[in-house]
């Protein structure tokens, strides 16, 4: 704000310094009776004028700005401006004699401007006040006055041996020269005011009726500006789209209406579920091709009070609901529903409400727009900047601001889980007895500019509770080791987060990094078969850097695993393998990547090695109805891969990791197995994403991947490589 305020009042003192040279030239032509602020006349040779922007807040500190003209009416580069007892440097006139004196704290100075072969000139009592920037314009005299005279050269026949002033006048380009100036110079100050607010501004009733005239300069259709809009059309001016007030002059409402088509095709390890009908089958592993369709209906209405501008809304209620239609076909029973008579077919539907809140800025804390807000209702929230730990949306309550002119920005958070739908994964009106408390701050330009960095503080709180999911399998608590061999034992578990993250370029690399520290409590680990106490890390980065249409990226991610269990009766109480609250990573290749985009079950268990968009072999029965597992192998992943921006509309991907686990004894105990080798494999992923209109009204994306199995994998199940392929069409209004 302070810095679009200063350039606005440089171009007014700028446009008044030239303004000012330039009529001062034509006034000595015309008239030379009348003052001229460029030219000596009897009451001084400089101008001084306030001004100030009507309607603004005064800053803390003021400026002063001018241009030095000779008495030609030139101006005068190389001019040294000093300000006399104050600590502001001096500074030089430019090529076009203008110079600013910025950040001046108020008070009286004496501002003296001298150059080599010019006399100098002292203003003693120059004034400045908050806010104030004062436009100077100063006629730097010769040192020796030029003798000008009006007599005719050579003389002409017929001549007197004078001129007409008017003669001389027409002789020469600048009238200045012809100016018999007296000695001593003298020096004066001319004020000028300020026009009233009244002549600069005109009140417009309501500014939202000044619409754009027909315009089309081209004979052929296309996106021009001022085409006529519709309510149908978000690209041009749309009252329902926020473009204009929907009520009063500063509430705007905006609808969003997405489509979003998913299709994915799969071969996966599953096992056999044929076994009855077929006694004679000798593959434990089954068929596993299989057909996954998704169509997502999202409807969001955003009704908020502002000001159109990048100032925050002083209100805002929003209500997202979304409509979920998916088909899952597979080629094996017991996949689809705990039940094997269902077959192997589903279709399903959910209706989820995934945002509803409102927000209300409780303060303004400077000119710049710094403040403090608060949202309270389902709301999304995203703790750091590759959805690496939590990435929800629930209830909750939510105190953010920003301070110091938006470089810090800060979140205290408080959330209340509701349990997912299983098939669609949409929030439910049922609660999940989860509570998440998060704390973080961003730091923009941390150490060198361009570079952000995040300090955060995450609690997970899951109480106790038995919960089956839509298809009939036991999900909490999972449904292996003891929990399956005895009675079924809930269990509850405090997990607390320390993490530092960032996210930008140091110079032309750029960076993108995450750290966190993992301690706490389960008070009945089913793999450990007892309490455990939680010590896990987890560590992330990606370095990259963009030559022409490329951009090269690498990337490294680990997360530690527990290596404390072997077969024996002695176990340890520490827990080293880490997991998240509910992850929704995009990293190391994301959607272009086998492993992050798929899960993977573990045979013979109640759980999944891996689950969609996360890249933690956790063994978890299930990502967001689940619960945490803090004994699990962990993971070590190298990645490379380029983004090719081939047009403006089309880019394309293309990934590569080689994946090991950590630690393998928490799978060797669960799978009753040894050994299992480290090697997972090699993942290698493809893909496209294609925007006709280049925005973000129309989305294509589609790619390929496949994993081939290392020794640790085929250990697990085989060595058929993995394949996944999805296609991706979103339609945004």
């Amino acid at each position: 704000m302070q810095s679009a305020k200063t350039s606005l009042l440089w171009s007014t003192g700028f446009v008044s310094a030239v303004l000012a040279c330039t009529l001062a030239t034509a006034a000595s032509l015309l008239a030379q009776q009348s003052p001229s602020p460029c030219a000596s006349t009897s009451t001084g040779s400089s101008v001084v004028m306030w001004q100030r922007i009507p309607g603004h807040t005064p800053d803390p500190t003021g400026a002063i700005e001018g241009v030095v003209c000779d008495v030609e009416g030139h101006t005068l580069p190389g001019v040294k401006i000093s300000l006399l007892r104050s600590s502001t440097p001096s500074v030089l006139t430019d090529g076009e004699g203008i110079f600013r004196l910025l950040n001046v704290p108020p008070g009286t100075y004496q501002l003296r401007a001298e150059k080599d072969s010019f006399s100098s000139i002292d203003l003693p009592n120059t004034q400045l006040t908050n806010g104030e920037l004062l436009t100077v314009q100063l006629l730097l005299p010769p040192l020796a006055p030029p003798v000008i005279s009006n007599r005719v050269p050579g003389g002409l026949p017929g001549s007197t041996g004078l001129m007409a002033p008017e003669s001389i006048a027409s002789m020469y380009w600048n009238p200045l020269q012809m100016l018999q100036l007296p000695t001593p110079w003298p020096l004066a100050v001319v004020s000028e005011e300020v026009p009233p607010e009244s002549a600069n501004f005109s009140a417009a009733p309501y500014r939202w009726w000044a619409y754009m005239p027909n315009w089309q300069r081209y004979p052929v259709p296309g996106d021009y500006p001022y085409v006529t809009s519709h309510w149908y059309d978000p690209f041009n001016r749309n009252r329902i789209k926020g473009d204009e007030p929907i009520f009063g002059q500063t509430w705007f409402l905006d609808l969003t209406a997405s489509s979003i088509s998913g299709f994915d095709i799969r071969r996966l390890p599953v096992p056999s579920g044929l076994t009855t009908l077929s006694p004679n089958s000798e593959d434990f592993f089954g068929k596993g091709e299989q057909f996954f369709g998704s169509q997502t209906f999202l409807f969001q209405a955003d009704l908020f009070q502002g000001d159109t501008s990048f100032r925050p809304v002083d209100w805002r209620f929003r209500f997202t609901p979304v409509v979920n239609l998916n088909f899952l076909q597979t080629r094996e029973r017991g996949l689809v529903n705990v039940d094997p008579a269902d077959g192997i077919d589903r279709f399903d539907t959910h209706t989820g409400i995934q945002e509803a809140f409102v927000e209300a800025k409780i303060h303004d804390l400077s000119p710049n727009f710094d403040f403090v807000s608060v949202r309270a209702g389902i709301q999304q929230f995203v703790s750091d900047f590759r959805g690496f730990l939590f990435s929800e949306e629930q209830p909750g309550i939510r105190l953010f601001g920003n301070l110091r002119s938006n470089r810090l920005n800060y979140n205290l958070a408080y959330f209340y889980f509701l349990e997912k739908d299983t098939n669609s994964g949409l929030n439910t009106f049922n609660q999940r007895h989860q509570q998440v408390y998060v704390g973080n701050l961003y730091i923009q330009d941390f150490l060198t500019k361009g570079y952000t960095t995040e300090f955060s503080f995450h609690y997970n709180r899951d109480d106790p509770s038995l919960h089956y999911n839509d298809n009939g399998f036991l999900v909490r608590p999972a449904p292996i080791g003891d929990v399956v061999n005895g009675d079924v034992i809930e269990h509850g578990i405090r997990a607390y987060y320390l993490g530092w993250t960032g996210n930008g370029h140091i110079k032309r690399i750029n960076v993108s990094n995450a750290f966190y520290q993992a301690l706490g409590h389960d008070t009945f680990n089913p793999i450990a078969g007892r309490p455990v106490n939680i010590d896990a890390q987890m560590a992330a980065l990606e370095l990259s850097v963009t030559k022409d249409w490329v951009r090269y990226y690498t990337s490294f991610f680990f997360a530690s695993g527990d290596g404390a269990y072997r077969f024996g009766p002695t176990r340890s109480g520490t827990a080293h393998g880490f997991d998240t609250i509910v992850d929704d990573t995009n990293f190391a290749g994301g959607p272009f990547s086998f492993w992050d985009a798929q899960g993977l079950m573990l045979t013979s268990t109640g759980v999944n090695l891996t689950n969609p968009a996360s890249l933690l072999p956790s063994l978890r029965s299930n990502k967001e109805e689940g619960q945490a597992n803090f004994v699990n192998p962990g993971i070590y992943i190298f990645n490379a891969g380029a983004d090719f921006d081939l047009t403006t509309k089309l880019t394309a991907f293309a990934n590569g990791s080689y994946l090991r686990f950590d630690r393998t004894e928490p799978l060797e105990i669960l799978l009753f197995q040894n050994p299992i080798r480290h090697s997972i494999g090699e993942d290698l992923g493809f893909g496209i994403r294609y925007r006709p209109p280049l925005s973000e009204n129309i989305v294509v994306t589609a790619g390929e991947s496949n994993l081939f199995p290392g020794a640790g994998l085929q250990n697990i199940y085989n060595s058929k490589v993995l394949l996944s392929g999805f296609a991706t069409v979103a339609l945004t209004f």
